[in-house]
């Protein structure tokens, strides 16, 4: 099943808009979408395939950490993961 996982590392001083257009193309192989410009955080939607949400929390946080690198953001902890899967976003839409 496929998630879309919101990912958000909180640090000490504010992102620039050049560390997330990094970020974005870092997350970009993975549908992936980057912000932070001006905030004390900087963070992803990612699509991953697992087999549950909690595994894909592992895998979009793995992913994550390896497009912060990429991108040479700081190794900041991630304080929010927060998923949906294809079958409740199909659920949100027949309401």
């Amino acid at each position: 099943m496929k998630f879309s996982v919101s990912v958000l590392a909180e640090g000490d001083r504010e992102v620039t808009i050049e560390e997330v257009v990094a970020l974005a193309d870092a997350v970009a192989i993975h549908s992936g979408i980057a912000s932070g410009v001006g905030a004390m955080s900087y963070g992803a939607q990612i699509i991953v395939e697992a087999e549950n949400s909690d595994l894909a929390v592992d895998r979009a946080i793995e992913l994550f950490t390896s497009a912060a690198a990429t991108a040479q953001l700081p190794s900041w902890p991630v304080t929010k993961a927060e998923t949906i899967s294809e079958s409740d976003d199909l659920e949100e839409d027949d309401e």
